[in-house]
């Protein structure tokens, strides 16, 4: 009675706590794994233990091919876009003219990065610039806007002065504004605006990271439009 009362406690933690520090349990029990039945996943039938495991394998396998395909995809979108600011990076590096710098930055932001609608401006141009049309009048609002913004914002295109920028302002629904500076002044010298219809293109909760390199690297080709102090 007592061992039928022992057998009765005892439970499946038990057993598989037994089994996990029993290692050599089923080497002096090996008819047990052709002998043991289990449901197949994959239907009604039952299957023995070793094709049960095999079934597992055969998952945990398939979800290793998929993480590896997603890595490569992943792996040729940032080699792609990599590409990208070579290219983007290189158009202002072989431009001669300061002056069209600007016009020069628009357009190959568009092009590679397929932004619908660019605009940028520049404030504190030196004077032969003062003309051209990325130098044109500013607010004070828009200015300080600017140098608030510690990261670019992205969202949606709420009545900014800096929409108003862009060729067709009325069709944008996001937007990116990316503040221009020298290093780590506090005070921006410029605001790069991009602008997509499609809402979600600039989502508010959006990785900024890449749009700060873009920031980064329009400012260092800008700055030869600014004034000397």
């Amino acid at each position: 009675m007592s061992n039928a009362t022992g057998v009765q406690g005892i439970t499946e933690t038990d057993i598989a706590n037994y089994l996990a520090n029993t290692p050599g349990f089923f080497e002096r029990h090996a008819e047990l794994l052709s002998s043991i039945q289990l449901t197949s996943p994959h239907g009604p039938r039952a299957v023995s233990l070793q094709e049960r495991q095999m079934d597992l394998l055969r998952e945990r396998l398939k979800g290793f091919e998929h993480k590896i395909m997603e890595m490569i995809r992943h792996g040729q979108e940032n080699a792609a876009i990599a590409d990208r600011l070579h290219r983007y990076t290189r158009s202002l590096l072989i431009t001669t003219d300061a002056a069209a710098l600007p016009e020069v930055l628009v357009r190959e932001l568009m092009l590679q990065f397929m932004i619908p609608q660019a605009g940028i401006r520049v404030w504190g141009a030196a004077a032969e610039h003062a003309a051209l049309p990325f130098a044109r009048e500013v607010s004070a609002d828009a200015r300080s806007f600017a140098s608030s913004l510690s990261l670019p914002y992205c969202g949606a295109n709420a009545g900014f002065e800096a929409a108003t920028w862009l060729d067709d302002p009325s069709t944008i629904a996001s937007l990116a504004l990316i503040p221009l500076r020298h290093g780590s002044s506090t005070d921006a010298f410029g605001l790069l605006v991009l602008g997509s219809p499609d809402p979600t293109r600039f989502a508010a909760d959006m990785g900024t990271e890449f749009l700060m390199r873009i920031g980064e690297i329009s400012s260092a080709g800008l700055s030869r439009l600014i004034r000397a102090a």
